[in-house]
């Protein structure tokens, strides 16, 4: 065992040096292309076209992902496809990524022919300096020198893990320019644990809620409370604002000679509310801190427009 914990931590430290080559060379050599590397993708009205074989088709892929789900149109093209029909896809406007360690890989030779013969402008990431790729990219980002993490020198491991950090630092870097949000993301990224995490309270409130007016006999405000099922009803006032609600716990409050008051005799008045375009997580910690089940979301007008219950936040996967 401690043999596999031995290459292990190896491994871990040789791929950290490289990201840390990585950090000095953006602080120097690689600093300028980088610069020009933004500005050729931020002036693009098409897409970024990523392309790489084997391994670097896989980081090519996440590359790819990780730009259009923050706000940077692209979409990753095997090379090899390229070759038999999907060069199409590669457009006068789109920018074209290319990615290969040795910058030799005979695949690429079809796309990167593609976007020399019509002008469209390519980003080259390799790992030699003298390489066909980086000789004939417009901006040519090369990975600083760092051996490989395996014994035998000869796996692609330090130099992908370079290859996708670099990536990441271009979408990230194109994300904060743009000013990109969550709210922006999770148009991109509805789905999963950070979709349900961004989602707002207008998307999982209910637009049918529990309301009586001020002046309602408690028999009307039982029947709608018992009616709608969340355990609760809103009390509103002549301009239709939320005055207050009530509970169960009013309802304890007022056992003896219930049914005798009006509703806004045994509501509570002004009750913690959230607005329709808060987090569904805000409101979820909210609940939780007052140890309530329920919230009324209300506009900026003071009028209710749904209620969460949090049951709603729970089936969307926010916990």
């Amino acid at each position: 065992m401690d043999s596999y914990l031995s290459t292990a931590t190896r491994v871990i430290r040789q791929e950290a040096e490289g990201l840390a080559a990585l950090q000095a060379s953006l602080d120097s050599d690689l600093a300028a292309p980088f610069a020009e590397a933004m500005r050729l993708i931020l002036a693009a009205r098409g897409r970024v076209v990523v392309s790489g074989m084997g391994k670097s088709g896989h980081v090519g892929r996440k590359i790819a992902a990780t730009f259009a789900s923050t706000g940077t149109p692209a979409q990753f093209v095997h090379p090899a496809e390229a070759s038999h029909g999907d060069l199409g896809m590669v457009t006068e406007a789109d920018v074209a990524l290319v990615l290969s360690n040795s910058g030799e890989t005979p695949e690429i030779a079809d796309i990167v022919a593609h976007t020399r013969r019509f002008g469209i402008p390519l980003i080259g990431i390799a790992g030699r300096p003298d390489s066909t790729l980086l000789r004939l990219s417009d901006v040519a980002l090369l990975l600083p020198p760092s051996p490989e993490a395996c014994a035998t020198g000869i796996v692609p491991t330090t130099s992908t893990t370079m290859t996708l950090a670099l990536g990441d630092a271009l979408a990230v870097a194109l994300m904060e320019h743009r000013k990109f949000t969550p709210e922006h993301f999770r148009t991109f990224h509805p789905g999963g644990k950070l979709g349900a995490r961004l989602a707002k309270v207008a998307d999982l409130m209910h637009a049918e809620m529990p309301l009586v007016p001020e002046d309602a006999p408690m028999t009307d405000a039982l029947l709608t409370i018992s009616r709608m099922g969340f355990g609760v009803t809103g009390v509103t006032g002549p301009d239709g604002r939320l005055r207050g609600i009530i509970t169960d716990g009013d309802l304890r409050r007022h056992m003896d000679g219930l049914l005798a008051h009006r509703a806004s005799e045994v509501m509570t008045p002004a009750p913690r509310t959230i607005a329709p375009d808060a987090l569904a997580e805000t409101a979820l910690a909210q609940m939780q801190d007052r140890k309530i089940t329920c919230l009324f979301c209300v506009g900026d007008d003071g009028r209710p427009q749904g209620i969460l219950h949090i049951h709603d936040c729970l089936r969307a996967g926010i916990v």
